[in-house]
């Protein structure tokens, strides 16, 4: 694969230009190269940083056809099988009841058998797979340690993007793929609903002494929430969404100050608990655009849609856009047809936003009922959790969701 960091002043033309060198472009390259084409992915870290990511604390919950998608994709087993962990139940506490929503470990995934809801793997692993998933193709060309600054779609055949050395490159398709808060997207002219929830995301991993029964724990504290992700049976990582003006005083405790503090949210639950990672935190803000594509361009993953972490569905919708987008593109490519034209784009746009709108909707309502401590609120909160436990029907389709 044809790598570069070395910046040069030439103009270039290339069949798809991919901004963003992040997991969902990569994969996106990856799902692309078999076809052909030539394609050009734009990064602004240095090609160090994609081939060796560091730990970001993040731990990304995968679903059966994520997983299916990322085995086609080569990236699956790019990734050690002991830094793979199994989901196997889920559980939701209200506040400070001792009630669970529990969704059941399954006997079923997408018509195969199966014994996990999903799947864990840290966000730093699936970014070095999907580096690796791409290496072995000479039509994928990295310039990395630059930016687009600028992008031209008022071209019919063509759209142009500068980088901030004055280059251009000239494609047929571009793709952004730039996170959430894309400066591409707003290049294209594409809006975006932007939900900024108030709060910051803290994320580190803690040993323990009890077996955590590989089971995922949501819990809706009042003043905060703490989503449990089970790693290996004694080691879970911690995730605490806080209002911003508190994450202060959690950032600031040390390692056994952390460790009594969750703890005692736990009520002991898992026992004497240690800090084993650094910790890190990002600020909790939901995006959604308005439109996937524009003239010769489209969104994917969080420049399309950033989800709010809990429902675990960030990654996995990115992955569901990669499949269709790719499969659009290259079925473009075997009958000779425009991959950017508009009736592919408008298509890619059919088939995935219907599913993004309804979840993202769905949890931001969610989320914020359940981070509402008012008493009418606490009483609805209790109420919704007893409806779906003892509702087959909701706990079926939660399910469902959650798998994939």
């Amino acid at each position: 694969m044809a790598a570069n960091n070395v910046s040069s002043h030439s103009d270039k033309e290339t069949d798809v230009i991919i901004v963003g060198a992040g997991p969902a472009g990569l994969s996106l390259a990856r799902a692309l190269a078999p076809s052909g084409l030539s394609i050009t992915v734009v990064e602004k870290q240095e090609m160090a940083v994609l081939a060796h990511p560091p730990f970001d604390g993040r731990e990304i919950a995968l679903t059966h056809y994520s997983k299916e998608l990322m085995q086609q994709l080569d990236m699956w087993d790019k990734i050690a099988p002991d830094e793979i962990y199994p989901l196997r139940d889920a559980k939701v506490i209200n506040g400070y009841s001792n009630y669970q929503l529990h969704f059941e470990q399954p006997t079923m995934a997408r018509g195969k058998p199966a014994n996990t809801l999903g799947f864990l793997i840290s966000n730093h692993n699936i970014r070095r797979a999907a580096y690796e998933a791409v290496q072995a193709f000479n039509n994928v060309n990295i310039i990395t340690g630059h930016s687009i600054i600028d992008v031209k779609n008022d071209h019919a055949n063509q759209i142009e993007a500068k980088l901030d050395d004055g280059r251009l490159i000239k494609g047929k398709l571009l793709v952004a793929a730039d996170s959430r808060f894309s400066n591409t997207r707003r290049q294209l002219g594409v809006s975006a609903q932007i939900h900024d929830f108030g709060r910051t995301v803290i994320v580190f991993r803690m040993q323990h002494t009890l077996s955590n029964q590989h089971t995922a724990l949501e819990c809706f504290h009042y003043g905060r929430t703490l989503a449990l992700l089970p790693l290996e049976e004694n080691l879970t990582n911690c995730v605490v969404t806080i209002n911003n003006e508190h994450a202060g005083d959690i950032l600031a405790m040390s390692p056994a100050e952390l460790a009594a503090d969750i703890t005692q949210q736990l009520k002991g639950k898992l026992g004497e608990m240690h800090l084993v990672s650094t910790v890190h935190h990002y600020p909790l803000v939901g995006v959604h655009a308005n439109a996937f594509y524009a003239q010769r361009s489209a969104l994917i993953g969080d420049v399309a849609v950033g989800m709010h972490p809990v429902t675990a569905h960030g990654f996995n919708l990115g992955l569901s856009g990669v499949g269709i987008l790719s499969k659009l593109i290259n079925e473009a490519v075997s009958k000779g047809k425009d991959i950017g034209s508009q009736t592919l784009l408008a298509q890619y746009q059919r088939q995935h936003m219907p599913h993004t709108r309804i979840l993202y909707h769905g949890t931001n309502a969610m989320v914020s009922l359940f981070t509402n401590d008012s008493h009418p609120a606490r009483l609805m909160r209790s109420l919704v959790l007893r409806i779906s436990n003892h509702l087959p029907p909701v706990k079926k389709l939660i399910s469902k969701q959650l798998t994939g």
